[in-house]
């Protein structure tokens, strides 16, 4: 019997062998005095043909993290194992023109709910599908211009707004043409895309043009421009904008925005020169970081105004760990009264969470305040830690409190709701990271969630807790 997931696999495994034959060749002469670069041995051709592995393994332990209630053993207070598995080839037959396609395999095992991605907050089963294929024309060396078209990753700033979502099972990849302009201290990118939805029955698709059952038919453009002309830092500029058509409403608002971050090492002291060369900074001393973006236009028909706000500082101490403290706050505004007919909730639209707002994933950037104090050090080279600890409120008791996918809430929006505390509760995060080698890299974490007035106000409050460890391997 023929699994219908096999096709896309033989395809790309065929496409793979025949781009070897056509482009492999002797490897290049090195000369006696040289010390020749250490071989990539998926790498074809001088280059021309490179294939990319990647193997992710996770297991996680939930407890609480969606009830906050021990009296009631959920189908998310479990263990389970989440498996990701990706190859990719790249073709660059010239310096101006790359071809790259892209397989991914994502499963979820071990748990009791279903594994349907985002039922019960499930990762779920996505079986063998094309997670990118598109072509660039760019060389940045010659021309300031270049063109990607196709299915690929859209990453901008932090990815507060615009992320890939690496730590998700399956990711998020887009359909999109992305125009480049790269000269000097300046890049500029506009794209149009929209967002390619996960589905079980078939080739994931996105909703341009109605392509899957979503039915929105949705375009997400948008210009983000990057410069390190100004100052001791790296400034963000970027208009967005969101259009969506649905069968009764439609959405159509923009995000203005601006991010600034400090280069690493920008405030530390000179090095030393030889005369000869300019060092790099080491990356010490003070550091800061601003991100805010505001919002008008419609919401399923509504009218919205919306702002959201990030700020933070840190210090690098220059001894043998490096250890580094920072503070934070984060504020998404929420809506002050549903009953007026405007949305004044933040618009998440496409980040990665996960980074900014606690390892459990219950936070996104709306109707949130987040104070974070946080430490990192690094005891050995190859192994990272990180302690952070963030407390949470509402920034509005008439809105709901919104899960990292900017979509389910922890609680329903009711009188009591209404009248609770907007004290949330408290995060502890602790993370470390191992590089085992250039290719594997191993990571692990615990956290605690301590529950605080609001959900005793309106429900079960009890702790909440999360751990996991994770290995990839990356060739």
């Amino acid at each position: 019997m023929t699994n219908k997931h096999n096709t896309p696999i033989i395809a790309l495994a065929a496409f793979a062998g025949l781009s070897i034959a056509a482009f492999a060749g002797p490897a290049p002469a090195t000369k006696a005095h040289e010390k020749a670069p250490e071989a990539n041995p998926l790498s074809f051709a001088n280059g021309l043909v490179t294939i990319d592995i990647q193997e992710r393994i996770r297991w996680e332990i939930r407890d609480n993290n969606f009830d906050f209630n021990d009296a009631v053993n959920a189908l998310t207070d479990d263990n389970w194992g989440l498996q990701k598995a990706r190859i990719g080839i790249k073709v660059k037959p010239t310096s101006w023109l790359t071809l790259y396609a892209q397989g991914q395999d994502s499963r979820e095992f071990g748990s009791d709910r279903a594994d349907f991605p985002g039922l019960l907050g499930a990762e779920g089963d996505d079986p063998f599908d094309l997670r990118q294929a598109y072509i660039e024309i760019s060389d940045f060396t010659q021309c300031p211009w270049g063109v990607k078209i196709g299915r690929q990753l859209l990453s901008f700033g932090d990815e507060r707004l615009i992320g890939a979502f690496e730590w998700n099972n399956i990711g998020r990849v887009f359909d999109a043409v992305k125009l480049t302009y790269k000269s000097g201290p300046w890049t500029i990118d506009a794209f149009a895309s929209s967002v390619v939805q996960p589905t079980r029955s078939g080739m994931n698709m996105s909703d341009l043009f109605n392509g899957n059952e979503t039915r929105r038919e949705q375009i997400f453009s948008g210009i983000y421009a990057s410069t390190t002309a100004w100052g001791p830092q790296t400034t963000d500029l970027f208009v967005l904008h969101l259009h969506e058509e649905q069968a009764v409403t439609s959405t159509n608002f923009l995000t203005i925005g601006t991010r600034i971050k400090s280069k690493p090492g920008a405030f530390a002291s000179a090095p030393a020169s030889d005369g000869k060369t300019i060092a790099a900074p080491k990356p010490v001393g003070f550091d800061y970081e601003f991100e805010g973006a505001f919002q008008t236009g419609e919401v399923k028909g509504l009218d919205l105004t919306a702002f959201a706000l990030h700020g933070g500082v840190g210090y690098t101490f220059d001894t043998e760990w490096m250890p580094r403290v920072g503070v934070s706050y984060d504020y998404g505004s929420g809506d002050n009264n549903p009953a007026d007919g405007d949305i004044e909730t933040f618009q998440n639209l496409f980040p990665t969470n996960h980074k900014f707002y606690g390892q459990m994933d219950a936070f996104s950037w709306q109707n949130v305040q987040d104070l974070e104090l946080s430490v990192k050090f690094t005891p050995t080279k190859k192994l990272n830690a990180r302690v952070a600890v963030h407390a949470f409120w509402l920034a509005s008791n008439d809105d709901s409190w919104y899960r990292a996918n900017g979509v389910t809430t922890v609680r329903p929006l009711t009188p009591a709701a209404r009248a609770a505390g907007s004290y949330i509760g408290t995060e502890a995060d602790l993370t470390l990271t191992y590089a085992l080698s250039k290719n594997v890299n191993i990571e692990g974490g615990y956290s605690h969630f301590f529950a605080g007035d609001y959900l005793a106000d309106t429900g079960a409050s009890d702790d909440a807790n999360f751990g996991y460890i994770q290995t990839t391997i990356s060739f």
